[in-house]
This record gives C-alpha cells, structure tokens and sequence, in this order.
C-alpha cells in the first residue's frame, strides 16, 4: 500500500525514465500485480536469495521461473546471479542461469541449450517457454507473476510433468511467493497421481491382488475416458514402487547391502527393481494382480529395503522419561521363535511333495540351479519364511547365532541337518580341496580367493567363477591356473559343502 502524499518513483512506458511523483490517493496492490504494476526490487531479492539456498546451480535438474514483463526478467536474473555469487563466493558459472524471452540474444540457440546442454539449467522466461518445450529434467517451477486462465497455468505446470529417468526423477517441486497455485487451486484439473498420500503401499497391493477387489475396481470407472479404478490403483502404486525402488537404485553404488538386497529381488522378481514400476503399468491391472499375487511377499521386501534405506529426516530429540515395559519379538502370525520353526518344519515337509525345487535342496543341493533356488526363495516368502527371520528365531531359541543359509535351514527342517554357519561349511570344504590336491602357490592363491567369494554364494558353478572373477579371465583363466581343474574343485566343494545325511 502507497498512502496518499506519499512521493514515489515510477517509470515512464514511453521513455524508459524513472520520474519522481507525489501520489493525489492511497494506492493499494494485490499479490497479483506485484512485477507488473509494481516493481519490488526488495520482494524478488529476498525471493532470489531464498532459492540461492534452495535451487543447486551445478546439478543436473533444470529449473524455470516465470516473471511478469522483460524488464521483471532482467532484474531476476541479475539478482539470482549476486544471490549465486555471494552463496557460493564468486565460484558461481554465469552460464547456470539463463534470460529466455522474446527479447533474448539468438533465442532459439537459448532454447536449444536449455532442452539438450548442461547450461544453462536455470530459465528465466516471461511467456516463450509456458508452452511448446519439453525438457524432462524440469524438476522446479518458480512463479513470480499470475496468471488468470486456468490453461495457461495447467500448460505452466505442465513443463515439469515429464518423466526423466536418467536423473531419478520421482516428484517436482514449484516455488510460489506470489500463491498462484491456491489462488488457481479450484480451478486447477492437473492433480497429484497419488490422491491420498496417506494411502500405504500394502492396500494398494491388497486391492489389485485380491480377485474380489480386483473385480470391482475393473468394472468401477476411473477419472478419465476409457480408464477404469484399477488402472488408477496402479498408477498410485507404481509411483509409490518407483520412489522407492529408485532412491534404493540411487544409493546402491555407496550401500553394498542395498546393493545385494536389489540383485537378490530382481533374480526373484525376474525384472530389475528400478523398472519394476513401469513394468507393472505395462502389464495392465489384470496381468499386474497376477505378478502380484505371485509374489505375495513384495510388501514385506520393500519393508525391508526401506529399513536399508534409513531415513534421511532430521530425527526429534526427547527428554521423556522412559522405562522398559516388555521385551518380545514376533514373527508374523506366531508370537514365539519355536512356534515359528516348528511351522516352518510342518511346511517343508508338506511342501517336498508338492516342489521339485525344494526336494532338490533337501536331497541333493550341490546340483541346485539358479531358476531352481529362486523358485524356493519365491515360495518361502510368500508363506512368511525368510533367512533374516529363521535366523532370528533360531537365535531367540538357543541363544546362539548361527549365520546359516536358506539351504541349512531347510535340511534342518526336512532331515534334522544341524544347523552350521554356512561360512563354516565352506571353511571345511575349502580344507579338503587343500589336502586332497598338491598346489603350487600360485594355485593355493586363487583357492583363497575363490573360498572368500564362496560364503556369499550358495550355487557353485562356472556361472559363478564368471561373475566373481570376470575381470580376472573367469572361468578359462581359473581352469587354467588349476590346470584343468576347475570343474573336479567345483564338483568337490558342492560335495564337501553339502555331504550326505546318513540315515
């Protein structure tokens, strides 16, 4: 608000000239003038400084910000550039943050850049770039002016839609100190694809693999033409799939245990876990039940690698007083760890009929094959049944820790097998490669390492050799060191690692 007497600067259209005035009125402005029929320096200041904070100038997402008029343009990027420099004390490109409008120098060069080069990954336009531009990197929309029509605010949104894989894209984000999003709120049809963010994956899951729910969502119609409930229920679940299994892809090069949680779920899933989510809205809601209700434990894996994952929220301190009231742990629907083992050796046992796989495991497991050994892993977690819980319960039971493999566990159950930490067995088994050959140094060498890699695998073949040794020459390179040995070594460790059970 300008009260009347007030003496002003104002700028003269015509000439360009700032022309001192004392106001004859009080002059009020709404939030949706400010840029046009005022020009706040101080406002888009402390807003430029804001998003030096918030905006990265180095990273690979690109940002847009809409103003009001040219000029409003040219005064943004200025103080975006000192908000920058003082930021990141002068080690600030220039070429980051760029002036896209109709007035530009070799606009369509700007463009070109903008939508295919690292820089510049800031644009700052009035209208040339509401429409008609696709650049999936877009993650951050900043708007310092309003608009009235519904359209054009929805084309606006619109720039930050687009999918972008190569960078991991799961949300985009708008920046809004002039409120243009509740003021156009009502009006506004471009809504979040997941309606209720409160909704848990667990009942998404539920309502496609149930058939009765599924039935009903099928014949329910969606929100737009030609779409019905369930293809909602699948995007919502698709995107909920992707921000995790994508933050999970993100942080696998620096996590081994996420790393290995990721291999082990794509050779159960049979599809890499960063793709699961399009993989599952390529198959449609009929084809996806089935995925799902095939692999009844994906809940609890997700559980799992989100427990891998941690948080990345900056957790509360309490001062509380706390005390100890009970002290348990559950293991599904069983409340103790030997209610828990004795289910477990009642389902192997009736399943040795039923699972070609699992009778492979019990009576001869050195021959078990990878397609067989996921079909096992496939079947126990739909059923409840994990290592990290056996394990568990085991260790609750007898109060020791026995880090045996999904292998150990089952024999136990189905023969009475002891149970043996699995780098045990291989520990022993290496033993007797060692007695039973003469090595040369060099050969005992690589028997070391081919024994360290083995208590991170149960198959032992040459598909092994090759993964683990591909740099080293795999399996010719290692055959030839042992002197065309390598399959007798392997046939040997399958043995030692898992002998007969006399009867």
């Amino acid at each position: 608000k300008f009260d009347k007497g007030a003496r002003v600067s104002a700028i003269n259209t015509q000439s360009g000239a700032v022309e001192v005035a004392e106001l004859e009125d009080d002059v009020s402005f709404d939030v949706d003038t400010f840029n046009k029929r005022v020009i706040n320096e101080n406002f888009n200041r402390v807003i430029c400084e804001q998003l030096a904070k918030e905006l990265d100038p180095f990273d690979d997402e690109k940002t847009m910000i809409f103003c009001a008029t040219d000029r409003h343009a040219d005064m943004v990027k200025r103080l975006l550039d000192d908000a920058f420099k003082a930021t990141y004390n002068g080690a600030y490109n220039q070429a980051a943050v760029a002036k896209i409008t109709g007035q530009s120098d070799k606009v369509s060069q700007l463009i070109s850049q903008y939508k295919n080069e690292r820089y510049p990954n800031i644009a700052i336009t009035v209208d040339l770039l509401t429409t008609g531009i696709d650049v999936p990197r877009i993650c951050n929309l900043v708007f310092l002016r309003r608009v009235r029509s519904r359209i054009l605010y929805e084309q606006m949104i619109g720039r930050a839609t687009r999918r972008c894989d190569d960078i991991g894209k799961t949300v985009f984000r708008i920046y809004d100190p002039v409120d243009i999003y509740a003021a156009l709120d009502d009006v506004n049809t471009m809504k979040p694809l997941v309606k209720d963010p409160h909704i848990t994956l667990e009942q998404l899951v539920n309502e496609l693999a149930n058939p009765d729910t599924l039935e009903q969502a099928l014949n329910a119609p969606g929100e737009q033409q030609d779409e019905s409930h369930a293809d909602v229920v699948l995007s919502q679940l698709s995107q909920k799939l992707m921000q995790v299994l994508r933050k999970a892809g993100q942080k696998a090069d620096t996590n081994p245990q996420v790393k290995n949680k990721l291999s082990e779920l794509e050779q159960l899933w049979g599809v890499e876990p960063k793709i699961l989510h399009k993989h599952l809205h390529d198959l449609g809601p009929k084809q996806a039940a089935a995925f799902l209700q095939q692999h009844g434990g994906l809940v609890d894996q997700l559980a799992e690698v989100k427990v891998l994952l941690g948080s990345e929220r900056m957790p509360l301190i309490s001062d509380h007083e706390d005390e100890l009231k009970d002290r348990s742990q559950s293991y599904g629907k069983h409340q103790r760890p030997e209610d828990y083992l004795d289910s477990f050796t009642t389902f192997i046992q009736h399943q040795l009929n039923e699972s070609a796989a699992l009778a492979v495991v019990v009576n001869k497991p050195r021959d078990l094959t990878r397609e067989q050994l996921k079909e096992v892993r496939l079947l126990l977690d739909n059923n409840g049944y994990t290592e990290a819980r056996l394990q568990s319960a085991v260790r609750n039971q007898t109060n020791k820790d026995i880090a045996a493999s999904i292998v150990g566990h089952i024999r136990r159950a189905a023969l009475g097998e002891a149970l043996k930490p699995f780098e045990q067995r291989v520990a022993e088994a290496m033993d007797r490669i060692y007695a039973q050959h003469s090595w040369n140094p060099n050969q005992l060498k690589w028997l070391e390492r081919l024994g360290k890699q083995l208590v991170h695998e149960v198959i032992i073949d040459r598909d092994f050799v090759n993964q683990r040794f591909g740099e080293q020459g795999g399996v010719k390179a290692l055959d030839k060191v042992l002197e065309n040995q390598l399959d007798t070594v392997l046939d040997e460790l399958g043995e030692a690692i898992w002998p007969p059970v006399s009867a």
